[in-house]
This record gives structure tokens, sequence and C-alpha cells, in this order.
């Protein structure tokens, strides 16, 4: 049995389907319900739905097999786990946003809003700039608004969020995607499963 962690929402439910025409279909998944756990003895799958940024936990942990979670997670968290396969879905990018007029002179401490903190740093660390970083939970395209920062860190998708509050984006920091990963331990011992699994995702991606 291969126990697969799966992100709640619309992202986890597109990947079940590219999961299900590989051949891994799981019945009770589909049917109407508020269950977190379902299995499929034939196909030798365990399914169970996790809060997004919780993914990579449960795997890194050995309590699923593999997972499904975001490139922006990876880079913030740094799980320690095999990066598998990137399966071209929830595509979007990281980015440095501001309001249009901004420039910044490198004069003084760049204030920067973000929820990935992580990410933040490192990105402002490698071009030597030196930055106050203010976490935030939500919300983030306010605080260069209000003043609270000069930049945000966020995920941009379409863009429409910062367009319709006056901002921009000023730099892509990396692309994002949803990606496969696989506890280390799981992997030695499920190789051929988990293989064989990847494997046919892939033939669903070409």
């Amino acid at each position: 049995m291969i126990n697969i962690a799966l992100p709640k929402g619309r992202l986890g439910e597109k990947v079940y389907q590219k999961l299900k025409n590989a051949g891994y279909a799981c019945p009770s998944i589909e049917e109407n319900n508020r269950k977190l756990i379902f299995e499929n003895e034939e196909t030798g799958v365990r399914y169970f739905w996790v809060k997004p940024s919780d993914v990579s936990i449960y795997v890194e942990r050995g309590a699923a097999d593999i997972g499904v979670c975001g490139k922006d997670i990876l880079a913030e968290y740094m799980p320690d786990v095999y990066e598998l396969l990137d399966l071209k879905t929830g595509v979007c990018r990281m980015a440095v946003a501001a309001k249009k007029e901004f420039y910044d002179n490198g004069e003084r401490t760049l204030k920067v809003a973000t929820k990935f903190v992580n990410v933040a740093k490192a990105y402002y660390a490698k071009k030597g700039r030196q930055i106050d970083v203010i976490k935030l939970n939500g919300s983030i395209e306010i605080a260069p608004i209000l003043g609270l920062s000069d930049v945000i860190v966020d995920i941009v998708e379409t863009g429409t969020t910062l367009k319709e509050n006056d901002l921009e984006v000023k730099e892509t920091i990396f692309p994002i995607s949803a990606r496969l990963i696989a506890n280390k331990a799981s992997f030695k011992f499920k190789t051929k499963e988990i293989e064989t699994l990847t494997d046919r995702l892939l033939q669903q991606l070409d």
C-alpha cells in the first residue's frame, strides 16, 4: 500500500484525476462525504487529504510515502524529502511586488512583508541587500498601501489582485508548480511501487 498525501482543494483534485488516469483510482474518494482517508486495496493506494502547507510534514515524517506540494512550500520549509516530478500544474510564481512608483535605491533597509520569510531572506541575502522582514499571514497586498512595508514577497498567479490594489511585480524570484515528493525511507523500501507510479504519472503529463 502506498500512502499518498494530497493537498485539499482544487490542486489536490486535479492531481487525483491524473493519478486516477494513471491507474490509481479510488472510488470512495469521489463520493460526497467528509472522510479524510480513502483506500483501494486493488490498486494498492491509500489517499488522505491534508492542508497544502502540511503535505511536506506528513511526507518528511513518514506518515505518507509520497505527496504533492507546491515548490513554494519546498523552498520555504526545505523538508528533507526527495523531489521526484514536476507535475506541471498549479503553475504560478514567487515574486517581489510593490507600488508602481516604488524604486529601491538601496540606501536604507528595505521593509519586506511576506508569509515566506525564508524565501525572502535567502533571495535578498544573495543580492547582498539589507532587509527588515515583516511576517504576515494574509492580505499581504495591503502592507505597501498602508506604508507597513516597501515591497511584498508573495505568490502571483494572474496578477489581478496586485493590479486592483495599484501594485505591480518588480522581480520574479522563481516559478512555482506542484511537485511529487517522497519520504526518503519509503523510497528505499517501496522503490519499485513509487517508481512505477512516478513513471505512469509522467506518461499522463506527456
